[in-house]
């Protein structure tokens, strides 16, 4: 056999070996939750949640569970949690079903580095979403004080969680007071996020995805733009603090925007990322970009929870 076709030979032999991405020695750790409330049946037989998890088992660099709200602890167990590196969240109309020590005990996951969070749609209302959107605020407002004073601040927040509709023309701006205390420490008293948006749910209306951080590994492989054909309009402002990174905008035609369509927030060493499409009846959880999004989401948060241990 000549040299050439030595070489040849073995060229073809590396082309058949299939190409694999350098993985994880432990697969990333997914717990997909989902309130399975019987309105989802229609378009997603298995549960919205099952749905979504079926999709991500597929991908090698995953292990993943599912729970539900009815499940014993709420399927939200201290063990279960500790045995997740990433949380998937769909919640709709049971959310004050969620003990606050429960989300309590999520955000505190969450801002040790334990643990990151992906929540769907309508669940900006979740209970862990609206504890994690509070962290983030206190950690905002502890951060506008100068690195010497930070250490003797305290948050408090005003008034309870509450879930309600602002006004259309409602400021975003969380408002803060700080008070120098007898004992030197400082208070900031400070408003809770509403986590929600001031106008909603005209049905069935086509949306127009853009993608801001192409080269975010949430955003690989995804289009710059692509249209939704069926989806449930909000609008902002979005009364979250501000995100870190703003992956994915969406408008729609009537000139409605939203800003956090795919957004990033660090709260403390871990993170939370919101998706905005979805809808219990609406077939948004088979469009091939939306499943693209949430399995980078995934992969990219279970990344950065084991960098941080």
């Amino acid at each position: 056999m000549s040299v050439l076709s030595l070489r040849l030979f073995i060229l073809s032999f590396f082309l058949m070996i299939p190409f694999t991405a350098e993985l994880p020695a432990d697969p990333i750790r997914v717990l997909v939750w989902d309130e399975e409330q019987p309105g989802q049946r229609p378009t997603y037989p298995n549960f919205i949640g099952k749905h979504i998890a079926e999709h991500l088992k597929k991908n090698s660099a995953l292990v993943v569970t599912t729970a539900r709200l009815d499940d014993p602890d709420h399927g939200l167990s201290t063990a279960s949690l500790e045995n997740c590196d990433v949380l998937v969240w769909w919640g709709h109309i049971r959310h004050p079903e969620v003990p606050d020590a429960k989300a309590e005990e999520i955000a505190d996951r969450i801002e040790a580095g334990e643990l990151s969070m992906m929540t769907l749609h309508s669940a900006h209302w979740a209970a862990p979403f609206m504890a994690a959107m509070e962290r983030r605020a206190a950690q905002d407002a502890i951060e506008r004080l100068s690195e010497k004073d930070r250490a003797r601040a305290k948050v408090e927040f005003k008034g309870v969680r509450e879930r309600k509709i602002p006004a259309r023309d409602a400021r975003v701006y969380l408002e803060s007071e700080y008070v120098l205390e007898n004992d030197g420490s400082i208070l900031i008293k400070l408003d809770r996020p509403d986590c929600v948006f001031p106008l909603c749910c005209h049905p069935v209306e086509p949306s127009l995805m853009r993608t801001l951080l192409p080269e975010h590994p949430i955003a690989r492989g995804v289009p710059e733009t692509f249209t939704l054909t069926y989806t449930e309009m909000y609008d902002g402002p979005y009364g979250v603090p501000p995100a870190d990174q703003l992956i994915f905008s969406e408008s729609w035609a009537d000139g409605e925007h939203f800003l956090e369509s795919g957004a990033l927030w660090n709260v403390g060493r871990g993170q939370v990322f919101y998706l905005r499409p979805g809808h219990e009846t609406y077939r948004v959880y088979y469009d091939r970009n939306i499943l693209r999004v949430i399995d980078n989401a995934a992969v990219y948060l279970g990344q950065q929870i084991r960098l941080t241990k």
